[in-house]
């Protein structure tokens, strides 16, 4: 089951999608609201849902035609690095200016250790949802998207649901001087998540979840690559277990888990691109570059 944000009128509405994509506007205000009066019914979320929707008319079209909006209001989203090899592989590619080969960096060292790497991404104001436009920044000449599954967490640190994030990074800053690592990772409209998010509770196993990016230019495909969610190298309750340390959670906190997907080294964004990011439980994010 995934729920949605999308806008009614002039107000904001959720509703539940089923995965035969039918879809049904529920009562609560937002997916806080709904987990609440879960609790207060002593159901499960999803229980709550089935028992909301069963005498109700589903949603008339197809969903993704609506007017959506980021799926969770997240307060603030946070990302992990080089949890994958193929990462470990771009970041050492940029340090090295190219060269791969030139000896151990320290994001082998943070591949290697124990504690991960986790940095601020994101706020809700510089956030985007599906069919929002992700920008560019002015100061630099090599960006790519980064894929990522998203960890929609509580106040106190659960996962309650699994989202698609955009981390858009400017490889070239990063690469200058991992100092410039905030510059490389938050500007406006640098970040998208959507769109929907899929309860915890209904997903299997979130260690097998194809992840697909394609970017169009022109119409034309110019990158279309594959990973499963299998190659991270962390669990996902560690990387949560080092946020929450001794740091203050809200309800839709956002971790970013890290990205496998990383375009051909002599690729960057331009504008008018599209990139699609596909994860086929929760659906195709969708956002256009602009400059």
């Amino acid at each position: 089951m995934r729920l949605i944000q999308y806008l009614d009128g002039d107000r904001n509405a959720l509703a539940a999608v089923g995965d035969n994509e039918v879809a049904y506007r529920l009562q609560d205000k937002d997916v806080w609201e709904l987990f609440s009066r879960a609790q207060r019914l002593g159901m499960t979320t999803l229980e709550a849902i089935a028992a909301d929707i069963a005498e109700k008319t589903p949603l008339q079209g197809d969903w993704r035609s609506l007017e959506l909006l980021p799926p969770v209001d997240a307060p603030e989203v946070w990302a992990a690095g080089v949890t994958y090899q193929r990462s470990r592989e771009a970041r050492n590619y940029e340090a090295t200016g190219g060269k791969g080969d030139a000896g151990a960096t320290f994001y082998d060292l943070v591949y290697d250790a124990e504690r991960p790497e986790l940095f601020f991404k994101s706020t809700s104001a510089r956030t985007v949802g599906p069919g929002g436009t992700v920008k560019l920044r002015s100061d630099s000449t090599w960006q790519v998207p980064e894929p990522e599954l998203g960890l929609v967490l509580n106040a106190e640190g659960d996962i309650v649901a699994y989202t698609i994030g955009n981390d858009m990074s400017c490889r070239d800053i990063e690469g200058e001087n991992p100092l410039y690592l905030p510059q490389a990772k938050i500007w406006r409209q640098s970040c998208s998540v959507g769109p929907a998010i899929r309860l915890a509770e209904t997903t299997a196993n979130p260690y097998d979840l194809e992840m697909k990016l394609r970017i169009y230019r022109n119409e034309e495909i110019v990158v279309d690559i594959a990973a499963n969610t299998g190659m991270l190298k962390r669990k996902l309750e560690e990387l949560v277990s080092y946020l929450k340390r001794d740091n203050l959670l809200f309800d839709g906190t956002v971790l970013l888990t890290g990205t496998c997907l990383v375009p051909p080294d002599d690729f960057t964004l331009q504008p008018n691109d599209r990139i699609e990011i596909e994860i086929k439980s929760i659906g195709t994010l969708i956002n256009t570059v602009v400059a």
